[in-house]
């Protein structure tokens, strides 16, 4: 199977480098796994007088019987009538004219297949794919057709679905069904697969469509077996292999802070997730958890618990954020929630003075620094702790993967991780991508919160959009408007935020209207100084690009705006919206948008307006975007799956965890005779063994 390609007949050098190019197909095994991406049932033929217009693909059975050459004014067209004994349509070809003609014989059955035409009111097939009946009953080929994934290159240099459907063909001849099984025989009993052989040549080659549904079921269960194999043994041996603090008591800061500082009563899922944080931190084993909960569940409280926890067994903690703007706004509440306690807290980020970054430093090595909040500038090299115990990195999926692991060489053993994020995430995605973690989720928020109307209006409804926002501020509210770009775009029409921004100082004007700008092309410090503008309330309206979509925390603030919401994916939507509702009063969410809306576009506005469950939100998403796109290049990268996909075969991706954990519960080194066949195969696949697999 790992031949080289070159090797199979009817490939050769040029074609070979070609399938390696355009496919990545390098070997015999490679050809072997590259599944069709749909069928055609080649189980009718028509007759010439059966055909209508709305026949999509046919084939017929029938001779040759006349072939014309006709000039143009570039090259020439090759034109001939394909005849049955019920009449005739013809056949036209546009390229390869003179090897075609050359290669057409007269008078001998062919099997027609193509896409059918109207042409001057008679049947036309352009390119038809054409067989010899002899040839035909001699190949593997069955009643359902194989289509496989095309490129244009390869469709410019004549490799077609019927030249890669003749290379599979020759494989499988070679190859004589010599496929290795992967999987126990009793997984495969205990769920009723098929074998490996059997799937393989029913996925390339099915006899019917039970032979083609039981293939496609026992090659996607193999494939999301063996990533959860990979994922959930790594979580095992991560708990087994890598140590860290045990902190195995809770004192005088956390009780303290728990039974005389807390400013409101935990909702059950923040005591359930601190409950499992708990029992993580206890054993010594090296935490690795992610923390979901959706915009305003209470996630920042859970984490300060957690870090009180270090700092009761005598440990430092940490919290990064993505941004100075965020790590600025856990700073000052966390100070706030400290204020009446003797924890030292400080922050650190890109801006700090270097006279202040020396006394933090200095600090931290002489543990009078308990808490560290900041952005990548804790990730330096020259910031050193005493004794960290537990680093906490918010909106995770911001961090790069070399960036998460620099806080592994922070100390001698590894600090607790706790990975959080308020995008929330479907479970099946949560099972591929994050399965190597322990996740806790935050499913409930605080009492008392009122949930966010959110309306969907159009450019035309702008005057009374304004009105409403004026009355808002009129009863002592705050105003978001979002847009997506900072400059016009000649090949976008989307609403640009300078021409937003004089626009709303036009419809509130000073000194009765005070309006703050923010956007990601201003100096940290301008930023700085307008948003605190809008915090002190001294201005009402802020006018913003996607900066202020994480982290702020402004309870006074009621609306938010999103101009060209069309243009938004919905996750981002749902994030912008998190950044009203947070205090006592109703808030309102309004998407503005352009009567020009597609399908996509329509669904996403509509969803908004039924929904505020960020989970809900995020199936839809992951249905619109796909796996790859949601979890963005560098993360979706186990995603690249050849025939399973986590939303349509989320019900197979739950058996394969299923089957999965059980067979490590009973063999967690798959050394059982049993699991031989298991156990080469997650050999093969497993790479890459190096520090960076051990981070979330």
């Amino acid at each position: 199977m790992q031949t080289n390609i070159t090797y199979l007949k009817g490939v050769g050098t040029a074609r070979a480098e070609l399938l390696k190019k355009e496919l990545g197909i390098k070997t015999y095994a490679d050809l072997a796994n590259f599944f069709p991406n749909r069928y055609i049932d080649r189980t009718h033929f028509f007759k010439t007088n059966e055909l209508h217009s709305n026949n999509s693909e046919v084939q017929i059975i029938g001779q040759i019987t006349s072939v014309k050459e006709i000039k143009q004014k570039r090259g020439s067209r090759l034109t001939a009538l394909f005849s049955d004994e019920y009449g005739s349509i013809a056949l036209v070809w546009f390229q390869r004219v003179k090897w075609i003609k050359d290669s057409l014989k007269p008078n001998v059955n062919y099997i027609c297949f193509g896409k059918i035409t109207v042409f001057n009111g008679k049947f036309t097939i352009t390119h038809p794919e054409l067989e010899l009946v002899s040839e035909y009953n001699k190949s593997l080929r069955t009643a359902m057709q194989a289509i496989y994934p095309s490129t244009e290159m390869l469709l410019k240099r004549y490799v077609n679905n019927r030249v890669i459907s003749k290379m599979m063909q020759q494989l499988f001849l070679e190859i004589k069904g010599r496929f290795v099984e992967t999987l126990s025989n009793e997984i495969i009993k205990t769920n009723k697969l098929v074998s490996k052989n059997m799937a393989m040549y029913h996925i390339h080659f099915p006899t019917s469509q039970e032979a083609l549904q039981k293939a496609q079921f026992r090659l996607k269960f193999e494939e999301l077996f063996f990533i959860q194999l990979q994922l959930i043994r790594k979580n095992r041996i991560h708990k087994t292999k890598f140590k860290s603090y045990p902190f195995q008591k809770i004192g005088t800061h956390f009780n303290n802070f728990y039974n005389n500082n807390l400013p409101f009563k935990l909702t059950n899922a923040q005591k359930r997730v601190l409950k499992e944080i708990r029992k993580d931190l206890n054993t010594g084993a090296h935490m690795n958890r992610l923390l979901q909960g959706d915009v305003g569940s209470g996630k920042t409280i859970v984490a300060l618990l957690s870090m009180l926890i270090a700092l009761d067994n005598k440990y430092q903690a940490t919290l990064i954020a993505p941004t100075a703007i965020l790590a600025t706004q856990h700073f000052e509440s966390i100070v706030k929630l400290l204020e009446n306690t003797n924890i030292n807290v400080a922050l650190l980020q890109g801006s700090t003075k270097a006279k202040e970054r020396k006394i933090i430093h200095k600090n931290l090595e002489n543990n009078t620094l308990h808490i560290l909040i900041g952005t990548h500038a804790i990730l330096e090299d020259k910031v050193k702790f005493k004794n960290l115990g537990l680093a906490i990195i918010d909106e995770q999926h911001r961090f790069g993967v070399a960036q998460r692991a620099k806080m592994w060489l922070k100390n001698t053993l590894p600090p607790h991780i706790l990975v959080m994020t308020a995008t929330p995430i479907p479970r099946t995605l949560a099972m591929s991508i994050y399965g190597d973690l322990d996740i806790s989720v935050i499913d409930e928020l605080p009492p008392g919160r009122k949930e966010i109307k959110t309306v969907h209006r159009f450019d035309k409804n702008r005057l009374a959009v304004f009105k409403f926002l004026k009355d808002e501020i009129a009863k002592g509210r705050q105003v978001y408007i979002v847009y997506p770009l900072i400059q016009e775009s000649e090949a976008m029409d989307y609403k640009d935020l300078m021409d937003g921004y004089a626009s709303i100082s036009r419809d509130f004007p000073k000194p009765k209207y005070q309006i703050s700008i923010v956007h990601g092309k201003m100096k940290a410090e301008d930023k700085s100084f307008e948003m605190e503008r809008f915090i002190k309330n001294q201005t009402q309206i802020m006018v913003a690009t996607t900066v202020i979509e994480v982290g702020v925390n402004i309870p006074n603030a009621s609306v938010m705006v999103i101009e060209s919401a069309e243009r938004f994916g919905l996750s981002q939507l749902h994030q912008l919206r998190g950044r009203v509702g947070r205090g006592a009063e109703q808030s309102f969410c309004i998407l503005m948008s352009s009567f020009k809306l597609n399908a996509n576009a329509k669904l996403r506005l509509k969803t908004m307006e039924q929904t505020n469950d960020g989970f809900e939100i995020a199936e839809v998403d992951l249905k619109l975007r796909g796996p790859g796109n949601l979890m963005g290049t560098q993360q979706s990268g186990i995603l690249n799956l050849k025939i399973a996909d986590v939303v349509k075969d989320a019900t197979i991706l739950s058996l394969a965890r299923k089957v999965a954990n059980k067979v490590l519960n009973e063999d967690v080194n798959l050394k059982l005779k049993k699991n031989n066949p298991i156990n080469i195969t997650y050999k093969k696949i497993a790479k890459n063994q190096s520090l960076w697999i051990n981070i979330s």
